[in-house]
């Protein structure tokens, strides 16, 4: 990374170490980079995913600890995941931002029609390689990380099924409710994570910034947290976990980019409340969007504004108890 650029706050400075993942290339599964375990006992079939995108190194850390420490289930069947090894390998110092992914989003593929499509890309071609995995799994936590400095945060999707996971879990504090982004479908909304009436549910965590010395150990926590709520981990591993509260927000507006134009008209940061209604918040072209109400979150604002992508999601603070007796 260019020491310059770090110092003058134009890159967010790289405070961990990036793991050799390629010892695990192997697998034991047939796909490369994909082990799993059985136990004895029954139970879920629980995947800890990490490098959905391939700078987000604070889940490949975790996994790596996991897999060096030969974390085992207590029951049901545990699998570790590094999904865009291909992304994580391309990464360089100097332009950190590039190796999100190769050719396409990995996270805005999931649903059938591009799965089954006639499209390619490296990015896809790994997604379809996955998916027979992924459509044994019972619990799946993708453990991600975000551009800009913000707290953690947890991506629970639009169904109660997914609140009641991050809260079982316990951290991140936030808690958000989403329905994904226009530019394609996320992991954590696929097929039957996203239908309210199948149990099998999945969970987003963002850790942190993506190279913050704190991610890997949210992401860390996070995972051990699952396994314990799951009753899947030897007591040896299991965290010290102490009630604390949460804070739920429901997505209420995703701000998709439609100009090359899109620029922000006052300075945005992570979980910022704007106080009041009609704020001006950007343009996009000639279109102002401003604030819909009072009190507005502005959830992970984006610091690279590109045409399709989402800009910022505009939500609002809910009673976590509210929220899961209404959510669908």
């Amino acid at each position: 990374m260019n020491a310059h650029a770090a110092a003058a706050g134009m890159v967010p400075a790289i405070e961990v170490r990036f793991p050799e993942i390629e010892r695990w290339a192997e697998g034991n599964t047939g796909v490369p980079y994909v082990w799993s375990f059985a136990s004895n006992r029954a139970g879920p079939h629980t995947l800890i995913q990490a490098l959905t995108h391939g700078n987000e190194v604070c889940g490949a850390i975790a996994l790596d600890w996991a897999l060096q420490h030969a974390i085992r289930p207590t029951r049901g069947r545990l699998t570790f995941c590094f999904a865009n090894v291909d992304a994580y390998h391309a990464f360089d110092a100097t332009d950190p931002f590039a190796s999100r992914c190769v050719q396409e989003d990995f996270n805005r593929l999931w649903t059938h029609d591009v799965l089954a499509g006639t499209r390619d890309s490296v990015d896809l071609r790994r997604a379809r390689q996955l998916q027979p995995v992924y459509d044994t799994v019972d619990v799946l936590l993708d453990l991600h990380s975000m551009s800009d400095s913000c707290v953690p945060l947890s991506l629970a999707g639009r169904h109660a099924k997914g609140v009641a996971l991050a809260r079982a879990i316990g951290i991140p504090e936030h808690v958000i409710v989403d329905h994904g982004h226009a530019g394609g479908k996320r992991l954590r909304d696929y097929a039957f994570f996203d239908d309210p009436d199948d149990p099998r549910t999945a969970l987003l965590i963002e850790c942190g910034q993506h190279w913050e010395r704190a991610a890997p150990h949210v992401a860390r926590e996070a995972m051990l947290r699952l396994l314990t709520h799951l009753d899947q981990v030897d007591p040896l591993w299991r965290p010290r976990i102490v009630a604390a509260p949460q804070t739920v927000v429901e997505v209420t507006d995703t701000i998709t980019i439609t100009s090359p134009e899109f620029a922000f008209r006052m300075p945005v940061a992570g979980l910022a409340v704007i106080a009041r209604a009609g704020t001006l918040l950007a343009h996009d072209g000639e279109r102002a969007i401003r604030t819909p109400y009072d009190e507005c979150v502005l959830v992970m604002p984006t610091r690279r504004p590109r045409v399709g992508e989402t800009a910022v999601r505009l939500g609002r603070r809910v009673p976590t108890t509210a929220l899961v007796a209404g959510a669908r």
